[in-house]
């Protein structure tokens, strides 16, 4: 049997959009796995990572979970067709998920984040977040935090190599 020759440039899988900045200036509390609703060639533009979730957050209306402000970029291979990019996308979880993220939001004063868009079995999935706001102690503390185990391991690799 022959070996199958694997190409350099070969695509390798969907892209994983991440909201980076959501976890610098939150501390996540609880975390749900849902799916989105797509129009068109936009599945096609998150398969390649043209997504952006830095501005965006999530809303309960009318007993719906909607992402409000995420960015889709138009798929350049599409037909005339292409959907707005900033537009309302709903977010698809059991009502009474819906209902717990909608009464712990309001109950704490917490916010409802996307941390992550990715596919799962096909299909596109958003990891959204019950978050609380980091203070800007607590962002300083973090970034010690990151220097000093930064530092520890250039030391240990100084050292090893």
């Amino acid at each position: 049997m022959a070996k199958k020759t694997v190409e350099k440039n070969q695509d390798q899988g969907p892209a994983t959009i991440k909201n980076r900045r959501a976890g610098f200036d939150y501390e996540f509390i609880q975390t749900f796995e849902a799916g989105i609703v797509l129009i068109g060639s936009e599945v096609k533009s998150i398969h390649q990572g043209r997504a952006n979730l830095s501005d965006a957050y999530c809303q309960v209306k009318n007993g719906e979970l909607w992402l409000v402000n995420s960015d889709v970029e138009p798929y350049e291979h599409s037909t005339y067709f292409q959907p707005e990019r900033r537009r309302d996308r709903k977010l698809l979880m059991h009502r009474k998920e819906i209902a717990l993220i909608d009464r712990r939001s309001s109950e704490k004063g917490l916010t409802i984040i996307p941390t992550k868009m990715y596919f799962s079995n096909g299909k596109v999935k958003v990891q959204v977040a019950l978050a609380r706001g980091k203070r800007s102690y607590d962002k300083r503390e973090a970034i010690a935090k990151k220097e000093t185990r930064r530092e520890a391991e250039r030391i240990r690799s100084r050292r090893d190599g």
